[in-house]
């Protein structure tokens, strides 16, 4: 009886087990790439969609080319005639192409079989890989040399042969009947890339062209999610980064972001399924990385912090927000939802100062954002998780470390507030951060931290110590790209005296009689703007915390309102 035909994917599915890949993906018109856990080989050979499709006629439900057509991602089990069975998911890409996914479900050790796709003719091979020292265990024999022509060729070279022309059933009953010495007669020289650290060996991390694209794009955040199309935030608005690229799987997904992650990402991200760290590309910018997982898989956002920090006058901001940067003592919160530019506002406020004040600056970041050199100041940046344990006790050793000015990248908690106030009371100028809209709901959100019986003395503190809140939102411009609209508070007197007195919803009115200090409502610059013809109506309104009043204005001064349009 006739031993029963390979399929041409079966030779793709036994070389999948047996070099202990994670997946193998399949796509017309691109070589065949194989995942490990250390890195990607592709092959030499480009598979013609043509093939993909004769490949899948011979071992695919009935169904599947149909549902394919109708643009229905298929997935099935696939048992190969050497027993491994793999998991197949098939999508259909755009243009008419089609992409299958192979991964294992069980491993099983076969000799794979000598094959080839048809057309075309080129020896199917993987790209030399970097030649590296490898320890063996005591006692283990080495590797036996293959004669030079065929499997040395191939060893030296990285090279897995799949055949060459003819049909593929044809070229294997060939190379069985053959006498002389065959590559697929000594190991195959395959072996899994090692597993790297911050980059791979062998080339630059995927990870690193989709951000290079994003800052090309001249986008803010680059979107990274398991099953997804990666996507990114350009001037607001999120898009796909190339609508032609595939989705990435899940394992894909993860192997790529771990090759990125620093060793402590790695630790947090197993043990908590969230990390945070920082990021550079030299020449091109530094990212603030987010890992985490949701139910379909890892994912990722990476948000670019670019290598040069904008002066206060490129972001607009207001002269009595720069006035702030010559106090002695103090604490200045700058506050905005997420993405609205607080770090950008706190690196140009650190940058000021150190251009135009001769002081010791320490900064408390998670992580490191903006680089600061020395210039006027001795500037030192410490990294929550690496330079310190917490925000808390990298602020109350700060005040060992004889500084004039001390930026909290958060204030996160009802501690990491206290110090911050008892700093900022004690002859030090304090910036920090917080998620607030605005300038009331911040000192509310920082009196709302502590336990009722210790709000009375925190109101007293933060009335003596508080000089000034910046909210701030991130506005599209009719022109394109993004504004900053401002809310500023200062304190004076009548400031201290709300704050003291918990009448934190009369400081809008404050700030509306005191225009000519230099205070101003988020009403009114975003008013401002629309005036300008910088900001369109719809975006303000949207933005406005107040929208009735701000809609007033507009009637008053005659500005059409189109809440209709997109």
């Amino acid at each position: 009886m006739a031993a029963p035909r390979q399929s041409r994917l079966d030779a793709f599915v036994d070389h999948l087990i047996k070099h202990d890949a994670r997946e193998l993906v399949l796509e017309g018109g691109k070589a065949a790439l194989f995942r490990f856990r250390g890195g990607d080989r592709a092959a030499n050979a480009v598979i013609a969609q043509a093939q993909l499709e004769a490949i899948l006629a011979e071992i695919a439900p009935v169904d599947v080319a149909a549902s394919l057509r109708a643009g229905d991602p298929v997935e099935f089990v696939h048992t190969s005639g050497s027993g491994a069975t793999v998991k197949l998911e098939v999508a259909a890409l755009d243009g008419g192409v089609w992409r299958i996914s192979l991964k294992p479900h069980v491993a099983a050790a076969t000799e794979p079989a000598e094959f080839d796709f048809g057309a075309p003719s080129e020896q199917f091979e993987f790209a030399p890989a970097p030649s590296r020292a490898r320890s063996r265990p005591p006692g283990a024999a080495r590797p036996s040399r293959a004669p030079k022509g065929g499997a040395r060729a191939a060893r030296d070279n990285q090279t897995l042969v799949i055949g060459s022309g003819g049909d593929a059933r044809g070229a294997g009953a060939e190379a069985r009947t053959r006498t002389e010495p065959r590559a697929a007669e000594a190991p195959l020289a395959v072996e899994e890339p090692p597993r790297p650290a911050a980059a791979p060996v062998g080339g630059e991390p995927r990870v690193y062209g989709y951000l290079r694209k994003l800052v090309a794009l001249g986008g803010s955040d680059l979107h990274l999610s398991a099953d997804e199309i990666p996507r990114c935030r350009v001037h607001g608005e999120v898009k796909l980064l190339d609508p032609r690229h595939p989705r990435i799987g899940d394992a894909e997904m993860r192997q790529m972001l771990m090759e990125v992650a620093t060793p402590r990402a790695r630790e947090q991200f197993e043990s908590c399924r969230d990390a945070d760290f920082g990021l550079s590309i030299e020449g091109v910018a530094r990212f603030r990385a987010n890992f985490f997982e949701d139910r379909k898989g890892m994912g990722a956002v990476f948000r670019q912090i670019p290598f040069e920090i904008l002066t206060p006058e490129q972001l607009g901001l207001p002269k009595a927000v720069l006035d702030l940067c010559w106090l002695s003592k103090g604490l200045v919160v700058v506050t905005g939802p997420t993405g609205s530019g607080k770090s950008t506002t706190l690196a140009a406020l650190v940058d000021f100062v150190n251009r135009n004040r001769t002081d010791h600056i320490v900064t408390i970041e998670d992580p490191i954002e903006f680089v600061h050199e020395n210039r006027k100041c001795l500037v030192n940046q410490r990294e929550v998780g690496s330079h310190t344990e917490s925000f808390k006790n990298a602020l109350r050793a700060a005040l060992r470390e004889d500084p004039d000015i001390v930026l909290v990248g958060e204030m996160r908690d009802l501690e990491t507030i206290a110090i911050a106030i008892e700093t900022a009371e004690t002859g030090h100028l304090v910036f920090g951060t917080l998620h607030t809209t605005t300038a009331a709901s911040t000192v509310d959100r920082i009196i709302d931290q502590f336990p009722p019986d210790r709000q009375a003395q925190i109101r007293t503190m933060l009335s003596e110590s508080l000089r000034g809140v910046i909210a701030q939102v991130l506005c599209r411009k009719q022109s394109g790209g993004r504004v900053a609209a401002y809310e500023v508070l200062l304190t004076n007197s009548a400031v201290s005296n709300l704050i003291r007195e918990g009448k934190t919803y009369q400081l809008t009115s404050v700030m509306q009689t005191a225009r000519g200090s230099g205070m101003q409502t988020m009403n009114d610059h975003l008013f401002e703007l629309v005036k300008k013809k910088i900001v369109h109506a719809r975006e303000a309104y949207i933005k406005s915390t107040d929208k009735s009043s701000l809609r007033e204005l507009f009637k008053r001064e005659n500005i059409p309102l189109d809440l209709s349009g997109g």
